[in-house]
């Protein structure tokens, strides 16, 4: 078993990973928790025990139901079992359901803890750790959430032999984005430490800038393009196939403005393609609609904004032009 620690003072917490670690559930509960509320999704075939009288909550799956309609649905059966802030809410699954149900505990009471039972690779290594949750409007992911630290997650690796292989690529596209945040060759790695070591990098980044005020954003590289691609596609790309995607435009983007050279963006799709994923547009993607969508992006202070490699590493870089990104697009063109 990993045990990795996001190092946030008083409100530090473990991440623990390998197989069959979600039975340390009662064990890293907070002290003095009365009762648990389950968060999790019908089928998913993973079972949790508490040690406390608890109450199953189910939400739908797939992205629409990751909304606001949601989260109060939750919270009105949280109101009507009685939880309390001496009670916690468990979220077992993947990213979309620690982010609804951390959103959810994040609001209820104006806070309950949450811990996390992450079930896939793209929510043990993104979406579970650091405390963004978050529900998507019409008109962008995430728009809507909180910054709420869980008091513990519980990486179970064990249940990712159950995934289906799509979905677990879609881990990989994330995994893709940690070579380039000092990950290195992380496909050397075992796959315990693979995850525990993408765990500490996120950990080290949202210990230097938890409320994403300046550095946190380097964890959004690719992700600018891939979320527009998921709000105009209506999301029939996995998440981290838009991540893979958004990983060469950003690369190619910053080659157009002359920040990285050829062989680094050679590296960007060696990685993206050694995990069997996408690196070129949709054919039938609208592109102005996607630079508007982009503008949308909570990065966006001042014009368009991207995060991008270049010769400090990969930072925040604002005010791109428009002529610019559509000469990037014309590379990753399908």
């Amino acid at each position: 078993m990993q045990r990795v620690t996001v190092p946030l003072g008083e409100r530090s917490y473990d991440a623990l990973v390998g197989p069959g670690v979600r039975h340390h559930l009662a064990q890293v509960l907070p002290r003095g928790v009365r009762r648990v509320a389950v968060v999790t999704q019908e089928g998913l075939g993973v079972d949790v025990d508490p040690g406390l009288p608890r109450r199953v909550f189910t939400i739908g799956q797939g992205e629409e139901h990751k909304d606001l309609a949601t989260v109060e649905a939750l919270c009105r059966g949280f109101a009507q079992w009685g939880l309390t802030r001496a009670d916690a809410v468990v979220a077992v699954g993947g990213g979309m359901v620690t982010d609804v149900a951390g959103f959810a505990a994040a609001v209820y009471h104006r806070g309950v803890a949450v811990v996390y039972v992450s079930t896939t690779l793209l929510g043990m290594i993104d979406a579970a750790i650091g405390g963004k949750t978050g529900v998507n409007l019409p008109e962008g992911k995430n728009l809507v959430g909180a910054f709420w630290q869980p008091s513990a997650v519980l990486c179970d690796t064990e249940v990712l032999a159950t995934m289906a292989p799509r979905e677990y690529r879609s881990g990989l596209g994330e995994l893709a984005k940690y070579h380039f945040l000092g990950g290195g060759e992380l496909d050397a790695l075992p796959l315990e430490e693979r995850i525990a070591r993408c765990i500490e990098i996120k950990a080290e980044v949202v210990a230097a800038d938890e409320r994403e005020g300046g550095r946190r954003a380097v964890l959004n590289y690719g992700h600018t393009l891939a979320h527009a691609l998921e709000t105009t596609g209506a999301y029939d790309l996995r998440h981290g196939e838009a991540v893979a995607i958004g990983l060469v435009y950003a690369a190619e983007l910053a080659r157009v403005l002359g920040r990285i050279d050829d062989a680094r963006v050679a590296e960007h799709r060696r990685v993206v393609a050694a995990y069997d994923l996408p690196s070129a547009l949709p054919a039938d993607v609208d592109r102005d609609e996607l630079v508007a969508v982009m503008g949308r992006d909570k990065k966006a202070l001042t014009g368009l904004t991207f995060v991008l490699d270049g010769p400090h590493g990969v930072e925040v870089v604002p005010g791109i032009e428009r002529e610019v990104l559509h000469q990037a697009f014309e590379r990753i063109r399908s």
